[in-house]
């Protein structure tokens, strides 16, 4: 099954596929989710006193006013500083991009072919509290939160898609098959595992067609014994609600660590934006809005204070931050980015409390009853792109130089963190660290 989230939908037609012209699947055992977006905010004459309309707490929440949803999306964001943390515990020194609702979604759905601890273990690592909210709730949520996304009224461009392979000898439950094409509209595809060079070569194709590039070795290690795999990739193209007054694009230095230096092209911007000032966080916050409901917050740590901003971000944290986003005028330095990042999620997970679902003890019997099932591996692959083609300069700036130093500069010329969210159902779409924006 495929689903495009995007203005301009495709139908696709499968043996193993639905046809839709919105739809989304969510997987079971391979993970591989990209991720393009464009930062901005962007502003009016920074010499205008009146203020643009704000995005961040007052957005339409339309269908999304139920109270256990909401408390689902709250789950989720706390689910995603924890997966973020073991990602960054495992990698210091390299870019972190991961998609924690496409992750959440994917176990949520195998959750339903699973029994007793096995589902316990998945739903309560995924930070659900099972004794304020039923089970069918968090599936009903999650419909709702793809319906969101599947009106024909969004806006938001977000093209996702996946593919659900089973392997060919494996027959399986019927309730099993109707809860996931119902409740996540994901219907399987049939392949071959015993050959595992055409079956390597029949997913990598897949992934490659629908994000346009090569991931080498993505299913390197695919055992013969493999019964099940999905491959699921995210693409969001960000377009800024605002317009601002003058930019220009400059070579300047983006330091690394104290060592490395890399030269990357750096969009100056003079206008009004939404930022703030954590003095908590010892960070510089802005967000950056686009059209369809979706937030960016790029955080930037002061030097030598990432670590700091890591250990004491969390989601009530988050919420003051959104709640403090002030609109000024600033001189906004922001490089243009290509970062991606390629992860296998079982010692993740494990950490995070979710273990049988990966071990012989698994009781994977709702999706099949005819031989024993593990999750044998589930990787999740994502790509952060700012598109050059938005972010093309306008030319020289026609303001004088000590216009522009005239106000706050904001240079985003160190690691830092973004978190992307949709603010209808205010769940979180992305998390990652830019460490080296030269780094693919």
């Amino acid at each position: 099954m495929e689903l495009q989230l995007s203005q301009s939908a495709q139908h696709r037609v499968g043996p193993y596929r639905g046809t839709m012209t919105f739809s989304v699947s969510w997987g079971i055992l391979l993970l591989a989710g990209l991720c393009c977006l464009v930062p901005g905010s962007l502003a009016e004459d920074p010499q205008k006193d009146y203020a643009p309309e704000m995005h961040v707490s007052q957005h339409d929440q339309g269908a999304w006013e139920d109270p256990a949803c909401q408390k689902i999306s709250h789950n989720i964001t706390d689910f995603t500083f924890d997966l973020y943390k073991e990602l960054a515990d495992l990698s210091k020194t390299s870019n972190i991009l991961v998609a924690p609702t496409s992750v959440a979604m994917d176990f949520a759905m195998l959750s339903l072919g699973t029994k007793a601890d096995t589902r316990t273990e998945i739903l309560e690592g995924l930070n659900f509290n099972l004794t304020e909210t039923p089970e069918p709730k968090i599936h009903e949520c999650f419909q709702q939160f793809l319906q969101a996304f599947s009106s024909p009224n969004s806006q938001l461009q977000l093209t996702t898609g996946s593919s659900l392979f089973i392997n060919k000898s494996v027959k399986l439950a019927d309730t099993f098959l109707e809860d996931i094409k119902k409740l996540y509209h994901s219907e399987p595809s049939s392949i071959n595992f015993r050959d595992t060079e055409e079956a390597k070569e029949q997913m990598n194709n897949y992934v490659e067609k629908r994000i346009a590039r090569k991931i080498v070795d993505l299913f390197k290690q695919l055992k013969k014994e493999t019964s099940l795999a999905l491959v699921d990739y995210l693409s969001f193209h960000g377009k800024w609600k605002d317009k601002f007054m003058a930019e220009r694009v400059m070579l300047e230095g983006f330091h690394v660590d104290d060592k490395t230096i890399v030269r990357v092209p750096m969009i100056n911007r003079l206008g009004r934006f939404d930022v703030h000032r954590d003095k908590e966080l010892s960070s510089w916050v802005l967000a950056q809005h686009y059209v369809g409901n979706a937030t960016a917050f790029f955080i930037l740590p002061d030097p030598k204070k990432m670590r700091h901003l890591e250990d004491k971000l969390t989601y009530s944290h988050f919420e003051h931050i959104q709640r403090a986003i002030d609109l000024r005028t600033i001189s906004l330095h922001f490089p243009r980015l290509l970062i991606s990042g390629t992860y296998e999620l079982k010692p993740v997970l494990r950490n995070l409390g979710i273990t049988k679902i990966f071990s012989n003890e698994a009781d994977l019997s709702g999706v099949s009853q005819e031989a024993p099932l593990k999750l044998s591996k589930a990787v999740h692959v994502a790509e952060l792109r700012v598109d050059e083609k938005e972010t093309k300069a306008t030319g020289a700036p026609y303001l004088e130089e000590k216009i522009w130093s005239k106000y706050q500069t904001v240079m985003f010329n160190r690691p830092f963190l973004v978190i992307i969210k949709d603010d209808n159902t205010n769940f979180p779409l992305f998390m990652g660290k830019v460490v080296n924006p030269t780094q693919k």
